[in-house]
């Protein structure tokens, strides 16, 4: 994260942020009563459990709350950027 950002929703934030790390955690639970079984590293799971495939991590804006990718604050601010210059 070396680049400027910008809050899409409230356009005014440029500066206060929270990275949000997703680590998943991969677990087989019992049907009746939801207890953890099992939890596996990805090398370990079977044919029908799907990896996550999502991000890495989550930006959230540090003044109103939204939380998104940070490609997407990155996109807003060089949106900015252009019309400004």
């Amino acid at each position: 994260m070396t680049r400027p950002l910008l809050c899409p929703t409230c356009k005014s934030n440029r500066m206060r942020f929270t990275v949000i790390e997703q680590t998943p955690r991969y677990m087989r639970l019992d049907p009746q009563t939801g207890e953890v079984v099992a939890e596996l590293r990805t090398e370990e799971l079977d044919m029908f459990h799907q990896p996550y495939k999502g991000e890495a991590f989550m930006v959230q804006c540090g003044v109103c709350g939204t939380t998104e990718p940070e490609e997407r604050f990155a996109k807003m601010a060089e949106h900015m950027q252009g019309q400004r210059g």
